[in-house]
């Protein structure tokens, strides 16, 4: 399928850059035909060029020749003048000189009668020539500038068309890229699908084995223990009780309820939307109060005012069916009787729906007709038209499958359970194409009432009905969009999971901690009851060792008392010297060593063993707790510190994956900046070559240009060349 959806794709480039090669080829002809247009003016420019220089020699010639014999009348007058008042003073000379001066004059007359009208003719011919050359030069002109107005024209296609042509190309090879990604991930899935069809078969294949014993044994079983089967008759199958479950009764009901809220909600909202369409077909755009409205909002009108005997038993339907839900009931799609009564009124309301369709539309078409209605509210209009038409389908839909989930309490076989959940799921998709539509209703709708509220007739009954009508359709898409779930965005998805993964690792350490801390707390427990065996024995020990000093005391003291009653004298010196080792017991010599606090005694006193074992027994206590608070401040902080090492080498291990990620991206974006770096390098090139030849064009242009002026003034420098020779001549 993917193969073939490449190849239709490829088909299809294929084909437009065809027609792009053809539309390119007929302007390259049609510049090709314009540029010979223009070489073809250009040659009668050349020639009208040629012919005004030579009319422009002869109007030179003219001129000369005019000034040249205006001149020479000038003289003429010149010598008249003087001659006539040597004339008077000579008058009675000879007639020899009269008659030869008259003869001159007339000869002279005759000459400028002759010179006069040539010079005429010659003005008149010069004005004809120059009417004529101006005339050619701006019709010339004209056409030239037209000429390169097309030209400048197919030249502005050619630049759009190879644009388009370069855009196209850079759109097919990054079609052409994503496609080879997309063929590469597809036939990876291909190779795994194919594996795993492999391990399917092969699980299939023990399953069948497995199970075509378990067949065969089963059989046997029931042909040679069971001698009646009550699951044969259909019919007698649905007199088979279901298990009651009080859970699941309260589930249904907090199901059930959540629909009668909602349909609650769309009862209210199609009442307000129906009553308030009524009310607005009653002002807009024909108000009933001052004219007449059409015959078909009238009818559209009194279909309307029916709306509420088709609407509020949905809601009586949904409440009957919520109300057969108890907890002592059981509640599956073959007990819920009162779905099929929900069914057929949901059904009445889809008739509703077809019979006002048609007026419906036919009443927004007479709207658009109205001398009211511009352009915009047509296009609203138009798209409400859809819209209702999609509503409509949208509840035939709905009908549809809510009437096949009432079959089974109707028709036991008329639904098979295996396709439960598939109409379910039907359900929820028609839900979620009411609010759709609902959508576009309500935006379309506002549209339209803000269009309509800004016309210079828009009265306050008809805004009013049209924000009642707003407040009615949102309402609509409000409830419609209640059994939608609130979609998490992007960002704060990854910010969540960012999270997760701290708090994840942040969990494992302190699980770490928490074990290590409980294999601490069994060995303490351990090492614990061993000193307390040691203590026990320590204990015993002491007791024997005081027991053997007093008894060693009682002795010494039995001797002792011997002693005074033989010798009386020495009694006080004995008394004398107790009192003494007794003040010596009770003030002992103190020194600080690392055992701690020891009595010293001299070596014929007796030492305090009790106090020195407390002593002893008191300061490696101390030390001990010292010692094993240490070690577990140690301890803790060394565990802190490897959970720390350890969420940080993630981090970092997740650092680095992201950083090869961004390289692998940074190397793509390089590349793809360098393939459209030479790309513009070349089409750069591609467009220097066009205007360098252009600009050769025009060098030449200019170049044959200066050429005929150079003809026109050598042509000029002949003209007046011959002039000169006229007048000397």
């Amino acid at each position: 399928m993917a193969s073939a959806e490449l190849q239709g794709k490829y088909q299809k480039l294929a084909q437009e850059y065809s027609k792009l090669r053809a539309q390119n080829q007929v302007l390259k002809k049609g510049v090709v035909d314009e540029q010979a247009n223009s070489a073809a003016l250009k040659e009668q420019l050349k020639m009208k060029d040629q012919s005004l220089r030579k009319l422009q020699q002869e109007m030179d010639s003219l001129t000369f020749r005019n000034l040249q014999l205006a001149k020479r009348v000038e003289l003429l007058q010149d010598e008249l003048s003087l001659s006539e008042p040597r004339g008077k003073k000579n008058k009675k000379s000879g007639e020899s000189s009269s008659q030869l001066s008259q003869e001159q004059k007339s000869v002279f007359d005759e000459d400028l009668q002759k010179k006069i009208e040539e010079n005429e003719r010659l003005h008149i011919q010069f004005f004809e020539a120059d009417e004529q050359h101006k005339h050619v030069e701006a019709e010339l002109r004209s056409r030239l500038a037209t000429l390169e107005m097309e030209a400048a024209q197919h030249q502005a296609v050619v630049d759009g068309l190879t644009r388009k042509y370069m855009e196209t190309i850079e759109k097919l090879q990054n079609d052409k890229a994503k496609l080879e990604v997309k063929s590469q991930t597809l036939e990876k899935e291909a190779k795994e699908c194919r594996l795993r069809t492999e391990e399917c078969q092969l699980q299939l294949k023990n399953l069948h084995e497995d199970l075509s014993g378990r067949l065969e044994e089963s059989l046997s079983i029931i042909s040679e223990k069971v001698p009646f089967n009550d699951t044969k008759y259909s019919q007698y199958n649905a007199l088979n009780v279901p298990l009651h479950n009080r859970r699941h009764q309260l589930k249904m009901r907090d199901i059930a309820g959540q629909a009668l809220a909602f349909v609650q909600d769309l009862v209210t909202a199609l009442l307000n939307f129906h009553t308030y369409t009524e009310q607005r077909i009653q002002i807009f755009p024909i108000d009933s109060a001052i004219d007449t409205i059409s015959p078909l909002n009238q009818k559209f009108s009194q279909y309307l005012h029916e709306n509420a005997s088709y609407v509020r038993p949905l809601e009586e339907g949904m409440l009957h069916l919520f109300e057969s839900i108890t907890e002592d009931t059981v509640t599956v799609l073959e007990t819920t009787v009162k779905l099929k009564t929900f069914s057929e009124h949901l059904t009445s309301y889809i008739c509703f729906l077809r019979k006002i369709l048609p007026y419906q539309l036919k009443s927004l078409e007479e709207e658009c007709e109205s001398s009211l209605c511009t352009s915009a509210l047509r296009a609203r209009n138009l798209e409400l038209s859809q819209d209702m038409r999609k509503l409509t389908a949208v509840f035939e839909k709905l009908q549809t499958y809510i009437s096949l989930l009432a079959l089974p309490s109707t028709e036991p076989d008329g639904l098979l359970r295996t396709n439960y959940s598939s109409v379910l799921t039907n359900v929820g998709a028609a839900l979620h194409g009411f609010h759709d539509v609902m959508k576009d209703i309500s935006k379309h709708y506002n549209q339209k009432a803000t269009i309509e509220h800004e016309l210079p007739t828009a009265t306050q009954k008809l805004i009013t009905t049209n924000d009642c009508i707003l407040a009615s359709v949102v309402a609509l898409t409000n409830g419609a969009g209640k059994p939608l779930l609130e979609s998490v965005p992007y960002e704060e998805a990854l910010a969540n999971r960012r999270v997760l993964l701290s708090s994840t690792e942040s969990r494992e350490g302190l699980a770490q901690q928490v074990q290590q801390s409980l294999e601490k707390i069994s060995k303490l427990e351990q090492e614990k009851e061993h000193w307390m065996l040691e203590a026990q024995l320590a204990k015993i020990k002491l007791e024997k060792e005081n027991q053997r000093i007093a008894d060693k005391l009682k002795s010494t003291s039995s001797g002792q008392g011997v002693g005074p009653a033989q010798e009386n004298p020495t009694g006080v010196n004995a008394g004398g010297q107790e009192e003494a080792s007794a003040k010596a017991v009770m003030e002992p010599v103190h020194s600080t060593s690392l055992i701690g606090i020891l009595t010293r005694t001299s070596d014929n006193e007796v030492p305090d063993v009790e106090s020195r074992e407390d002593l002893i027994k008191s300061h490696y206590m101390a030390r001990i707790v010292e010692l094993t608070s240490q070690l577990q401040l140690a301890d803790s902080k060394s565990v802190h510190f490897y959970a720390e090492c350890r969420a940080l080498s993630k981090r970092l291990a997740l650092a680095e994956k992201s950083k090869e990620a961004l390289t692998e991206e940074m190397k793509v974006s390089g590349q793809n900046i360098s393939r459209l770096q030479d790309e513009l390098t070349t089409t750069k090139r591609s467009y220097e070559d066009q205007l360098s030849m252009m600009s050769d064009h025009l060098c030449s242009m200019n170049e044959t240009l200066s050429k005929q002026r150079e003809e026109i003034d050598t042509l000029k420098m002949s003209s007046k060349g011959n002039s000169k020779k006229n007048k000397s001549r």
